[in-house]
């Protein structure tokens, strides 16, 4: 049986009545007065709402809700105007159970589902869950729609909207160390045998055998469609119209149907716009233990959406779409290693790449549409991909900047597989007798993020799948689909990362980090690069049982605390390079060397009192000529006294 049935009902009758008080003309007998009007409002409503949980099976959850917003008519015509009046008959409580019309409509149904791995001998080191939503709302279009005439004399009338939604996900994780424990895959770790070289050899080799401990995989897909200009009354539980399937959240074409039945408005001058969205998100994680004491994380992520919107026109039962558009946002993980050391300088190899790689480029897709690649321009591009074709710009801009070969690199603006990044952590240093000796913590970190994107792209509306070969008026191929930026963004944070303390309390953390910002504008064909590098140095020390006298109160007193002592020095270098691909030059235009300094001291005078003493001091040298070097200088003492316990 389900596991829980709710019904609920909401009732809300409001009648409000207004009469002003007689108002008088001036100047006139006082027999004439000025007639208000007695004003009614009546809001009568009667909403409900349904909702199921059941337990299917142990592994299968399944949930409905649906609710329904009803308006109650409570006014009449009168015989001799058009004009809607309240009915003053009607009492707030007269035809207390009319549950009036719908006015929105929304339902929703889920399902979760536990895979069945575990239940597997083979595959019960995989756990998964996927889960299914489908939406449905209909809303009903305003009354005033009924007034809305056009020249002809074609009359709007009251036109609804309906729309769905579906949401998949799927959750999964991959525990390899069941695998490696059926196997008996385990490291000898008894103590007689541990020091042997036989034993250390096979200890290692399972070790390798074994670094892939966990790998989780995340996938999410949510679909909407949005068709207006719907003249329908809702169905039962939404499914009667405009059928089962769309309100479970179907996002199979419903428009041309829609029409052929007469469910869509035949208004020649409605401007309503039928929608679509999609939107994708794929991540995935994993741990590996390469050595003892070494964390190795490894993620990647790929991000889509993309939103179609069209008007349209119905005739009959015939639907005819109008000036269909399409924009979306794309963003994945990528690898930019092979020209990761090569930013920051006014002349680099990578843009050279890049200048030379659209030649490459140009060439390629000539001959993959069979045009003659002989027929060059001005400046020696085969006629149709010239140097500023954005077919050719992207992909020869990712092939000079990911390091990719321009004979093969793609020519698609987007990637299907995401490229993995990392973060990783190395203690096993603190095994060794020499670090234990002398070191409280000893590590070292490293990480690396780099990603593609694309912002804003859209349909090129000047495009016309029955013209393929229409030039616009650089003389270049029209494309189907308009980029207007492209970016490339890396970070390594940190490139390395030294941390220890020793025994006797002193700490020390030095770091590096890198990174560069890539945006090629195909508005303007600029190429603006922006890099960074940043060097930190760190050192602490804790000062233990410091006394301090005291006369507070006039009593002589002696405390005790330690005091800590903390201090960075950083440097960092910036950046910014604007690279014209149609002149062909390089100019610096910000960039700057901060050096910052910065010392504090804190000391524990009491369980509630504490005395923090900081000094900052920051320098910055501009790279261009027309601003200023800057230093600013921070300084004081904090005393902080806690309340309480």
């Amino acid at each position: 049986i389900p596991t829980s049935v709710s019904v609920s009902t909401n009732i809300n009758r409001t009648f409000n009545s207004q009469q002003f008080r007689e108002v008088f003309l001036e100047g006139v007998d006082t027999g004439q007065q000025l007639a208000l009007p007695k004003l009614q409002q009546r809001n009568y409503m009667f909403d409900w709402m349904f909702t199921l949980n059941h337990n299917l099976t142990k592994s299968l959850r399944f949930d409905f809700t649906a609710s329904s917003k009803n308006i109650v008519r409570n006014y009449y015509f009168d015989e001799t105007s058009d004009i809607k009046k309240v009915n003053q008959e009607l009492d707030i409580w007269d035809g207390l159970w009319d549950i009036g019309d719908p006015n929105q409509f929304s339902q929703r149904l889920g399902l979760t589902y536990n895979l069945p791995f575990r239940l597997l001998p083979l595959v019960n080191f995989i756990d998964g869950t996927y889960s299914y939503s489908g939406d449905f709302n209909w809303q009903r279009g305003s009354e005033s729609l009924n007034e809305v005439e056009d020249e002809f004399g074609n009359v709007l009338g009251v036109v609804n909207t309906i729309q769905n939604a579906n949401t998949h996900k799927l959750n999964t994780t991959f525990n390899f160390q069941k695998i490696y424990r059926s196997l008996k895959l385990e490291k000898n770790t008894r103590s007689r045998d541990r020091k042997s070289i036989q034993t250390q050899l096979t200890n290692s080799l399972i070790g390798l055998a074994t670094a892939l401990k966990r790998v989780q995989v995340t996938y999410s897909e949510n679909n909407g469609t949005v068709l207006p200009g719907y003249t329908q009354l809702v169905g039962l539980l939404g499914t009667s119209n405009p059928g089962l399937p769309f309100a479970l959240g179907s996002q199979s074409d419903i428009r041309y149907e829609a029409a052929k039945r007469g469910w869509l408005t035949e208004f020649p001058s409605y401007n309503g716009q039928f929608t679509q969205v999609k939107n994708t998100q794929l991540s995935y994680s994993a741990e590996v233990d390469l050595l003892e004491g070494l964390q190795l994380d490894i993620n990647g992520n790929r991000n889509f959406s993309e939103n179609s919107a069209e008007n349209f026109v119905v005739s009959g039962t015939s639907y005819t779409p109008l000036n269909p558009t399409s924009f979306g946002n794309f963003e994945i993980s990528t690898i930019l290693l092979k020209t990761a050391f090569s930013s920051g300088d006014v002349d680099n190899k990578a843009f050279e790449n890049l200048k030379t790689n659209r030649l490459i480029i140009a060439q390629r897709l000539g001959n993959d549409r069979g045009i003659d690649i002989g027929n060059i321009d001005v400046d020696g591009f085969p006629i149709g991909y010239g140097k500023n074709n954005q077919a050719v710009l992207i992909p020869a801009f990712l092939s000079a900047y990911s390091g990719a070969n321009p004979e093969t690199v793609s020519f698609d603006a987007t990637r299907e597989t995401p490229l993995p990044n990392w973060s990783m952590q190395y203690t096993g240093l603190m095994k060794t007798k020499l670090f234990k000796k002398h070191f409280q913590r000893f590590s070292i970190a490293h990480g690396y993020r780099a990603s593609h994107t694309l912002n804003n792209y859209s349909t090129n509306l000047s495009y016309e799948s029955s013209n393929p070969n229409a030039l616009d008026q650089g003389g270049n191929y029209l494309n189907e689909t308009l980029y207007t930026n492209i970016n490339l963004v890396e970070q390594f944070n940190p490139l390395i990362k030294v941390d220890f303390e020793l025994k006797n309390s002193l700490q020390f953390s030095t770091e590096i980090k890198k990174d560069r910002a890539l945006a090629l504008s195909l508005d303007n064909n600029l190429l603006t690069e922006t890099s960074g590098d940043e060097l930190t140095i760190g050192m602490g020390y804790r000062l233990k049982s410091v006394p301090f006298r005291t006369n507070i109160g006039g009593k002589r007193k002696t405390l005790k605390g330690d005091i800590n002592i903390k201090g960075d020095l950083s440097i960092r270098d910036n950046i910014t390079i604007v690279r014209n691909l149609d002149l062909l030059n390089n100019q610096v235009t910000a960039g700057q060397r901060l050096w910052s300094f910065k010392i504090s001291a804190d000391y524990a005078l009491s369980r509630n009192l504490t005395a923090l003493f900081f000094y900052d001091h920051t320098f910055s040298k501009f790279a261009i000529s027309t601003a200023f070097p800057q230093t600013n200088v921070r300084s004081g003492v904090t005393l902080r006294y806690s309340f309480g316990n």
